[in-house]
C-alpha cells in the first residue's frame, strides 16, 4: 500500500479552501436533507425541493473553488465567474420551483420547450458551459502551475518513488512495472 503524496502545508491551511470546505459540507448536508425529505410519511415537504435548488449550486460552486485554488492567492479573477454560475443555477433551480406547473399542450414554448424546462435546460444547463470555459482562458496565466510549482510536484513524486522503494526494499517486495 503506497503513502499519499505529502504536501509541505495541510491543504486547509489557507481561508479560501477552509471556506470552500465549509461550503461543501453545507451543500452536501442540504442535499442530504433534501433527498431524505422525499421519504416523508406524509409526501415530500414544500421545502425539500428548495434545499436541492440551493445545496446543489452551493457544492458544486466549493468544487470548483477547491478545484481552482492556488494557494494563498485564493481563486483570484475565478471569483467573479464563479459567483455567476453558482448564481445562475441557484436562480434558475429556484426559478423552476416557483414557477406554477400549469403547462399544458397549449403552453408557449420557449426555443422548443415548456418555461420550467427552458429554464433548467438552458440557463442551469447550457449557460455555465459558455461562461467557465472562456473564465479559464482568461486567467490560464494565473492560475495555472508555474515552473517552480511543477518543479515542487516533481521533487515530491520523485522523494515518493524514493520512500516507497525503500519500504520495498525493507519488506523485500517487487513491485512490477
Amino acid at each position: 500500500m503506497t503513502e499519499p503524496i505529502r504536501t509541505e502545508q495541510p491543504v486547509t491551511e489557507d481561508a479560501t479552501r477552509r471556506g470552500a470546505l465549509a461550503a461543501l459540507l453545507l451543500g452536501v448536508v442540504a442535499i442530504a436533507i433534501g433527498y431524505a425529505s422525499a421519504f416523508s410519511t406524509g409526501g415530500t415537504p414544500v421545502w425539500g425541493p428548495w434545499l436541492l435548488a440551493l445545496g446543489i449550486p452551493v457544492a458544486i460552486g466549493a468544487i470548483m473553488i477547491l478545484g481552482a485554488a492556488r494557494g494563498r492567492r485564493g481563486i483570484g479573477a475565478l471569483k467573479i465567474p464563479f459567483a455567476f454560475v453558482v448564481a445562475v443555477l441557484v436562480i434558475g433551480f429556484g426559478a423552476a420551483l416557483a414557477l406554477p406547473a400549469d403547462e399544458s399542450a397549449l403552453s408557449k414554448l420557449w426555443l422548443g420547450l415548456p418555461l420550467r424546462a427552458a429554464i433548467v435546460i438552458y440557463g442551469v444547463g447550457l449557460l455555465p458551459v459558455f461562461v467557465l470555459p472562456i473564465a479559464y482562458a482568461l486567467t490560464f496565466e494565473t492560475q495555472t502551475l508555474n515552473a517552480e510549482d511543477v518543479e515542487r510536484v516533481r521533487e515530491l513524486g520523485r522523494e515518493n518513488r524514493a520512500a516507497e522503494a525503500g519500504r520495498r526494499e525493507t519488506t523485500g517486495t517487487r513491485q512490477h512495472e
